[in-house]
This record gives structure tokens, C-alpha cells and sequence, in this order.
């Protein structure tokens, strides 16, 4: 029997609960869907560390700023499903808007400065937004281990918070960056990117890469500087914001020192806005 026909699809929080319940350990890849290399490798890990792998599939409204980016955001449940039974998923969970948000959801969550800046100070409300649908999906779920991808580093941390803050019995697993070829972080955005904006965004990944090797050797503003000049010189491409802060707070760094740095940024590359960050 092959792997697409073991793997089984739920819409419904109780039959997820109830086919759980019984495993000793139980690994979570919380997805929007539109899946990738990216999130397969997540998938992968969590096959190997858990007795049960359950990926869930919802484009969550609530972290969504503008209708227009919810309504363009790419939906393809079907193909989804078969790659993620190829990865070796078990369990599929794929619930409607109404089953998530039976009633509207008015919680707000304290996350300090996590939430302020870079993406917060840009998408006002977004983590909010995530953190509402992670913690329904812990509650369903109830992993023993959730995974998710580092590219969307602000996002792992308040991630972390929200298990703190929630005293969730979740381990959570960073996982690397996926790239194309050319270094372009994997994203479920590049799907809207032409062809000729798809290769002149690799210069993101290569300006961070090379930011990397000039850390510690570039003054320390003129280094965040050169990476702006770098991106906004590429026809169709602007950067948002490029920042150096401490890896576990999310300050701004104003010096190179023994904090652990990452460097993070946003670029609009036409209409399409990708994320990416770099150890330092």
C-alpha cells in the first residue's frame, strides 16, 4: 500500500482529538498550505523524531491585514495532500474558517517587544493573528513536538512565548532554512513571482550571505547600509527593513559585540513581500 492512501484528512477538531489520543508521541507541522520543498523538510524531521505526524492545512484569516492578501494567497489542498503523504504525514488536518472560528476570537496576547518590531511594526496585528490560531490548533493537537522553519525567525520566537505564556508541554523545533538553487528562501509567495523577478531576487539571499562575511569588519551602520543599497539597486525591488537585533529578544543592535546577532529583512519585489534572515 503506498503512502497517499494511508494518510487520512480530518475537518473536524474531535476526530482529530480522537485519533490522537493514544500515541506516545505526537509531531506537529502547523502549514497554510501551498506546500514546498520547505515545508516537506519539516515534514521529514517530524517523521523521523515521532510515532505520528499530523500536518495541518488552514489559511487563518485572522493574521491577515488586507482581504486582498488573504484572497490572493495560494490555495491547493489536493496536490498538498498527496506531497505531504509522500513526505510520510499520517494525518491531515484541514478545517474550515467556521470550525477554527466558530465565534470570533477576541483574544489579545502580550508578547512585549517580540511583536513590535520588524514584521509587527509593518503588519500590525499579524502575530496576534498567529498566535490565536497556533494556540487552537495546540489545543486540538496537543503535540508533544511542533516544528517550524526558521525563515520566519520573528515568528519562531513569539512561538516560543506563546508556549511559555500558554504553558504548553510542546517542545518546538527550529528547522534550517530551505533554498532554491539560486538561494532564494522557499516560500509559498515565489509562486507570484515572473520569472525575471524570481532570479532577480536571489540578490537577498546573496547580499545576506555576503553581509555575513563582512560582519565584524564593516562598521556597524554602514554594513546595514550597503545591504539596503545592495537589494534597491535590482529593478522591482525595495527593501522594507533590514535590521541586526539579538537573536533571543528581537532589539535593534547598535554594535557588534557578544550578543548573538541575527540580521533579518523584508523586500517587495513587485507585489510580491518575501522575508528572510541570516545568522550573523
Amino acid at each position: 500500500m503506498s503512502k497517499t492512501k494511508k494518510i487520512k484528512i480530518f475537518e473536524t477538531k474531535i476526530e482529530v482529538s480522537q485519533a490522537l489520543h493514544h500515541y506516545r508521541s505526537v509531531g506537529f507541522v502547523p502549514t497554510m498550505g501551498a506546500l514546498h520543498e520547505g515545508h516537506l523538510s519539516l515534514i521529514e524531521q517530524c517523521c523521523r523524531e515521532n510515532e505520528i505526524t499530523v500536518a495541518s492545512i488552514f489559511v487563518n484569516p485572522t493574521q491577515f491585514s488586507s482581504n486582498n492578501d488573504l484572497a490572493n494567497y495560494p490555495r491547493s489542498l489536493d496536490t498538498d495532500v498527496e506531497k505531504l503523504a509522500a513526505a510520510g504525514c499520517n494525518y491531515v488536518f484541514a478545517p474550515s474558517v467556521a470550525e477554527m472560528y466558530p465565534v470570533e476570537d477576541k483574544r489579545i496576547f502580550e508578547f512585549g517587544i517580540l511583536d513590535k518590531v520588524m514584521e509587527g511594526a509593518f503588519r500590525p496585528g499579524h502575530f496576534n493573528g498567529v498566535a490565536q490560531i497556533v494556540s487552537k490548533l495546540f489545543d486540538v493537537v496537543n503535540p508533544d513536538r511542533a516544528y517550524f522553519g526558521e525563515k520566519d525567525f520573528q515568528q519562531l520566537a513569539i512561538i516560543r512565548r506563546l508556549a511559555a505564556i500558554m504553558n504548553y508541554p510542546v517542545q518546538i523545533i527550529a528547522c534550517p532554512t530551505v533554498r532554491e538553487a539560486n538561494g532564494l528562501a522557499m516560500s509559498s509567495r515565489n509562486a507570484r513571482l515572473t520569472p525575471e523577478q524570481r532570479k532577480n531576487a536571489s540578490i537577498i539571499a546573496q547580499t545576506l550571505f555576503a553581509c555575513k562575511e563582512k560582519a565584524n569588519l564593516e562598521p556597524f551602520d554602514d554594513l546595514k547600509k550597503w545591504v539596503i543599497e545592495q537589494i534597491d539597486n535590482v529593478p522591482e525591488m525595495k527593501t522594507e527593513y533590514f535590521e541586526i537585533v539579538n537573536r533571543n529578544t528581537l532589539q535593534t543592535a547598535h554594535q557588534y559585540g557578544k550578543d548573538k546577532l541575527q540580521g533579518c529583512i523584508a523586500v517587495r519585489v513587485g507585489v510580491v513581500r518575501l522575508i528572510d534572515n541570516i545568522r550573523l
